[in-house]
């Protein structure tokens, strides 16, 4: 690589780390709103006016493209996607409305974890001691901060791991249409799925908003729906080995506003296992990374 492309290639990682610690503060904000609407409002409620307001994203798009992200041969795994994100949300919104934000976020870390291990199975990938080891230090991290036999174990907990372990057949999805989807399509799917079916739970516990929590239900769509700009355009700039570390800063965001809004403070043990789960999601990260470069490698020789 000469000295241009490789400036212009840390110019995009750096750029790329920026918006992840972007996407980190926007969400981090959003799930405090999540928490402090949840106090007049349930959850359920929440999520659909999240969905609803983040509609608003995707009008750019169509104004742009018309109707053509809207063209796939893969409905069926594109609405699967999109429900099984739908109850993702809503289980995580209700621990978001009754648990530590920052015991919450940490244990939602693994998700990347547990793609990994249904990755093996949906791609028949092949996993080394190396990345064995790395799930191992996560599922300790996880332990650490659950300690089971020395604090009860909630409700909260039990929907963030679950929503954590939907998530990640999510991202197995979402790899397997990035196959032959484009990312705009992907999105607005999604959006346009999640919208409508996270209504009908919410009608069970419908109450009208004040204006006052319109205003917060409008403010935590647009920052979740810019939010996952963010986290596109990171992706798009800088390699996932590159960016994932900065996605850490959602602990130490929702730390600092769980203190200043909730009062809020994690224990030494949300740290200390957040940190384990984490090193575990960045290692996994790199070396799927070192994966791709030896098979682009293989290539190489095999046209040489």
């Amino acid at each position: 690589m000469n000295s241009v492309s490789a400036s212009v290639a840390t110019a995009d990682n750096l750029k790329g780390m920026i918006w992840m610690a972007v996407y980190a503060a926007f969400i981090s904000g959003m799930h405090i709103c999540v928490r402090l609407v949840s106090e007049g409002m349930h959850p359920f409620e929440i999520a659909f006016f999240r969905n609803l307001f983040a509609l608003v994203v995707l009008i750019p798009w169509f104004w742009k493209l018309g109707l053509q992200p809207l063209r796939t041969n893969r409905f069926g795994l594109l609405f699967s996607r999109g429900a099984l994100n739908t109850f993702c949300m809503l289980a995580f919104f209700t621990a978001l409305s009754i648990g530590n934000l920052a015991e919450i976020t940490a244990l939602s870390f693994t998700a990347p974890i547990y793609a990994t291990i249904i990755g093996m199975f949906a791609f028949r990938e092949k996993v080394g001691i190396r990345r064995w080891a790395a799930i191992a230090v996560g599922f300790i991290g996880v332990l650490i901060i659950l300690r089971p036999g020395f604090q009860s174990f909630g409700l909260s907990q039990v929907l963030v791991l679950t929503s954590a372990l939907g998530w990640a057949v999510c991202l197995v999805m979402v790899k397997e249409l990035g196959r032959t989807e484009s990312a705009i399509t992907i999105t607005a799917y999604m959006s346009l799925i999640m919208a409508p079916m996270s209504l009908v739970p919410a009608m069970y516990y419908w109450v009208w908003p004040t204006l006052e929590q319109l205003g917060w239900l409008l403010f935590l769509g647009i920052l979740g729906g810019v939010g996952q700009l963010t986290l596109s355009q990171s992706f798009k700039l800088a390699e996932t080995h590159v960016v994932t570390p900065m996605d850490y800063l959602r602990l130490v965001f929702v730390s600092i506003l769980g203190f200043v809004f909730l009062d809020q403070v994690p224990d030494v043990y949300v740290w200390i296992g957040g940190t384990l789960i984490f090193a575990a999601v960045a290692f996994i990260a790199y070396r799927e990374h070192v994966r791709k470069l030896a098979a682009q490698g293989a290539d190489l020789k095999g046209t040489a």
